[in-house]
Order: structure tokens, then sequence, then C-alpha cells
């Protein structure tokens, strides 16, 4: 009987991300004290639990949505003094948008789009890079919640990392792209940016609602 594949997801590493064979997988965490990765069945359980927090998936043995009580303990409880921010994109690429609201209240506080052809990464790329201005020059200390561990790395290394080619029909958002990278590239802040962590609170305030 064939061995069934299996794809990796590192969480933390010397390079994290999702990998499609133990070789490669380990040569990312070989060496890197703390690192934290599990094997999953399928590519999709693997990405989706990319977006999750390491700890819903330690020690499991299924991927499940139910969290034990010891878990929803150990990710505790959204810091609300903070904005959340999410993009949503009809096709990929499609049409894409992206806003930022207060996780407490849900007001809008900025929303960009739609751009017409665009991906859910890139718009959450735009949408981080967009409250980090947007709380710089209110000079506030809340904090960012975004539900896109990929975006998060991708403004960590000040490079939009997208596969998308850049054409006459999406230049305008390439444009902006360029802008956000520029921003990070000349911009200091402290502002943390924190993963939201759906499974145990739910999908993040600045969801679209078109799941």
């Amino acid at each position: 009987m064939a061995k069934k594949k299996k794809f990796y997801t590192v969480w933390k590493g010397k390079r994290p991300g999702i990998y499609t064979t133990w070789e490669e997988c380990k040569e990312a965490i070989s060496g890197y004290k703390g690192a934290q990765y599990k094997s999953f069945p399928s590519l999709k359980a693997a990405q989706d639990a990319y977006n999750d927090s390491y700890e819903i998936h330690k020690g499991t043995k299924k991927d499940s949505k139910g969290l034990t009580p010891q878990q929803l303990l150990k990710i505790g409880s959204p810091n609300y003094h903070s904005i959340s921010v999410d993009a949503a994109s009809s096709g990929n690429p499609g049409v894409m948008e992206y806003q930022g609201v207060d996780t407490k209240t849900g007001k809008k506080l900025f929303r960009q789009g739609p751009f017409v052809e665009g991906t859910n990464n890139i718009g959450e790329f735009l949408a981080i890079v967009h409250g980090l201005a947007f709380l710089k020059e209110r000079r506030s200390n809340r904090l960012i919640y975004s539900d896109s561990r990929t975006a998060i790395s991708w403004v960590r290394r000040k490079s939009c990392n997208t596969q998308l080619k850049e054409t006459e029909k999406n230049k305008p958002l390439f444009d902006l792209i360029r802008r956000a990278v520029s921003w990070l590239k000349s911009n200091s802040y402290s502002t943390p940016i924190v993963k939201w962590e759906t499974k145990a609170w739910g999908e993040i305030p600045a969801d679209f609602g078109r799941k």
C-alpha cells in the first residue's frame, strides 16, 4: 500500500510556512530552538492550520474546530483596545476590497476598494499597512488584529510576496502595493500586529460576512 502523502506546517522555525515533504520541513526547523511544526493529511488542512495558533493544534490527533477548555484558557480573550482588519476577494484573483474597524464596537475606520483584480492576501497585507499608518497618524497605542498569518509575515518582511502579475488592469492596485511597501521601509512603528484566533473567538470583527 502506498504511503499517504503528508503536508507540513511550520509556525516557528528558520523559514515558517507550508511544506510538501518531510525533507523540506526538516530543513526549515533543523537547529531552531523551540520550533513549532505539525503534519496534516491535506494541503488545505496545513494552510488552514498556518492561520491558526500552534496551541490549537499542538498535541491533537485531528484537526478539529472544537477547542478544549485548556486551549481556550491558554489563548485567552481578545484585547479590545485594538483595531481589526480584513479583506474579501470574489475569486483569486478577483474583485477585492479591505477594511479596518474598531474591534469592540465594529465601527468602520477605513475601507478601500473595490479593486478589479486582486487577491485576498494582497488585501490583508494592504489592510495591515493602512492600519499601521492610521494608528501612527493618530499617535494611538492600540494594537492591530489580522486573521492572516501570511499577510502578517509579509508586513514584517516589508514585502508583498504575491504571485499575481502586474497588468494594465490591476496597475492601480500595484501602485498601492508599492506605496505600502515604501511606507513600511521609511517608517518606524511600535504597533503590535497580532493574529486573531478565529477558532477561539469567532470571525474577526472586520470580516465582510461573505463566507
